[in-house]
């Protein structure tokens, strides 16, 4: 019965330390997407990347794939210069932290506004980010959007 009790004890001890790990590790990654937007509104583009890891790649919500942090960077600085009041808020749904590995993948949904030469538009739709824990911080190494509706003239 003694080692029943100590074998549920460090049950319930590991499990514990898991569910700390995975609301820690989502939370981390709740805060570093919340600072990403927020890099994204000021068009920082170093700060963009700063949340990438080095072998990065993106398929951006026009089916377009982006191989590398600076690319993606490259991209995001043209679209600044085209449009200089391009908003992209991204909105975590879900975090799931793998229990084997330090990886984890959100998923969520998107929204982007800007003003064309024909007036307001915005999409939006569906992405998923893969998460990868080096060094003790989170970036991404993968991330796939998808558009799923688009409202203004030129859509």
């Amino acid at each position: 019965m003694k080692k029943r009790c100590l074998k549920a004890a460090f049950l319930v001890a590991g499990l514990t330390a898991v569910m700390v790990y995975a609301e820690d590790g989502a939370e981390a990654i709740r805060a570093q997407r919340a600072t990403s937007n927020e890099a994204i509104a000021r068009h920082d583009v170093e700060a963009i990347q700063s949340f990438l890891d080095e072998d990065y790649v993106i398929t951006i919500s026009t089916g377009v794939i982006e191989r590398s942090r600076e690319e993606h960077g490259r991209s995001f600085a043209a679209h600044f210069a085209e449009y200089p009041d391009v908003v992209y808020v991204r909105t975590p749904e879900k975090i799931t932290l793998s229990e084997a590995y330090p990886l984890a993948i959100e998923s969520g949904t998107w929204v982007g506004t800007r003003t064309t030469h024909n007036g307001k538009l915005e999409s939006g739709g569906e992405y998923t980010a893969a998460w990868r824990k080096t060094d003790n911080v989170w970036r991404i190494y993968s991330e796939l959007f998808v558009a799923l509706y688009c409202n203004g003239a030129d859509c």
